[in-house]
């Protein structure tokens, strides 16, 4: 096949993969240019990292109505709203002229995200034939993997030598490409027959969330009095308890609560969440870390941040050897203690190690964190039926983002009280040194959950035979 017959073959996506990898860049790229934004606002970077956990919060509150909106009025409409809604909070982002601007600016960047990451999936399942989706599907790993190792240093290389405003601006063009694009060559297929939208069910999953997590997010930081932040924690728990109510008397709930009863979606479900808890603080307090308490450029911090995402590329190929080896229950079990102790392990850095240790730490901890992802993921949809696996992967995409803010606040929570104690006023190594281990204790706890799960849990994804079943395998031989 010609290159350019290829090229035709594999144009949606290609363009569902471009708008992929905008978002995944935007999303990785703001933690190294964290500091420098708060510099430039005169604003504390604690209180700034709102604008990290409001842009996720976002994704996760809007994730599950995209199905529903796509069916409703077609993908190609909403795809290419999605990106328009992006490009415009992107520009927003880049003429900010303060804090709170800069904030809401990034939500509105995530409520096109929301749209554009499993609409774009959709578009893909709706349209390529089921013998080119294997391939097809694959271009949508390529933002994962390169998003993360370009955004950080991509991030530094700007914040250092140009002003950070760029960051944002970048997308405008890509925007504009994306939106002729799917204009041009995707089709607006939708769905005969939508079913009512669980309107009262967006509402209060929706609240609920945002109350909860905004309200952790300004615990004891003087945003806001300690009234309000209680009456945000207490309506956000509100909400979720008459949602939980509410969902188990709807047909079309809009987060479907039937699924936890699944044992390897849950146990993947809650223990990953605790894992991307980890995960997330780890996002925000590395940068932090070696700018603030080491003195890094912003640059030489994301050049360093590049092994974790590095460490992260073998392991796709080598993942089914260890799920076939030692299958999905040891593999989340041992990865989730060992990403603890690299966690606890970065909090051991000090101005004097090598910048090469710190890599090859760094590029280690990817590729087991990397397959702790890969083998969670994997595992959630083992027991999962056709039919639910829409519901199924929107239930997962939201927990996945909003276990992903719920770990950058509490990273940003963490310093902000072992400063406190340390009756300090500017963040030193001894406030992230903490903060590392506790987040590596929070991260040993996911294992407990993957404690719970079957022995041969997966085994006829991972491929690895149980003692009973080989042992058969010898009479029948026999």
């Amino acid at each position: 096949m010609s290159l350019l017959a290829s090229a035709r073959q594999y144009r949606v996506p290609l363009i569902v993969a471009s708008a992929l990898f905008m978002e995944n860049l935007d999303s990785t790229v703001i933690t190294t240019s964290l500091p420098i934004i708060a510099r430039s606002f005169a604003e504390d970077v604690l209180r700034l990292n709102l604008a990290v956990t409001c842009y996720l919060l976002s994704l996760a509150v809007f994730i599950p109505l995209s199905g529903w909106v796509a069916d409703r009025f077609g993908a190609r409409t909403v795809f290419r709203t999605a990106i328009g809604v992006f490009t415009i909070g992107s520009i927003l982002c880049g003429v900010s002229i303060s804090p709170e601007m800069f904030v809401a600016a990034r939500i509105l960047q995530g409520i096109g995200g929301a749209m554009m990451v499993p609409v774009g999936r959709l578009v893909i399942l709706r349209t390529v034939p089921k013998t080119d989706l294997v391939r097809a599907m694959s271009y949508l790993t390529v933002p994962a993997l390169i998003g993360p190792i370009v955004g950080p240093a991509l991030g530094g290389f700007i914040s250092t030598y140009t002003s950070w405003r760029w960051i944002f601006l970048i997308n405008v063009p890509i925007g504009v490409l994306g939106m002729y694009l799917a204009t041009r060559f995707l089709e607006n297929v939708r769905e005969a027959g939508v079913p009512r939208l669980d309107v009262v069910g967006a509402i209060l999953s929706g609240a609920g969330l945002a109350a909860l997590v905004f309200g952790f997010e300004t615990i004891d930081r003087g945003t806001l009095p300690g009234g309000i932040v209680a009456a945000l924690l207490a309506g956000g728990a509100l909400c979720i308890a008459v949602y939980v109510l509410h969902a188990r008397r709807t047909e079309n709930a809009i987060i479907d609560l039937r699924l936890l009863r699944i044992p390897t979606f849950s146990l993947a479900t809650l223990g990953g969440s605790l894992f991307r808890i980890g995960a997330g603080a780890y996002q925000l307090l590395l940068p932090l870390m070696l700018q603030l308490a080491f003195g890094m450029t912003p640059l030489g911090s994301g050049l360093l941040q590049l092994a974790g995402a590095a460490g992260s590329m073998p392991m796709k190929m080598s993942a089914p050897f260890f799920l076939k080896r030692f299958g999905f229950r040891s593999v989340l079990i041992g990865t989730a203690f060992i990403n603890g102790f690299f966690l606890i392990a970065c909090g051991l850095f000090t101005e004097a190690t090598p910048a090469l240790l710190i890599f090859v730490i760094l590029l280690t901890a990817g590729f087991f964190r990397s397959l702790l992802f890969t083998s969670v993921n994997t595992i959630a949809y083992a027991e999962v039926s056709p039919p639910a696996m829409s519901r199924a992967t929107s239930f997962a995409s939201m927990a996945q983002q909003l276990s992903s803010s719920l770990g950058v606040a509490t990273g940003a929570f963490l310093l902000h009280e072992f400063l406190g104690l340390r009756g300090g006023t500017e963040l030193a190594r001894p406030d992230f040194v903490y903060a590392f281990i506790a987040v590596g204790l929070i991260t040993f706890g996911s294992a407990l959950f993957f404690l719970r799960l079957a022995p041969n849990a997966g085994a006829e994804i991972s491929g690895k035979a149980m003692p009973e079943r080989r042992d058969a395998d010898r009479v029948s031989r026999s």
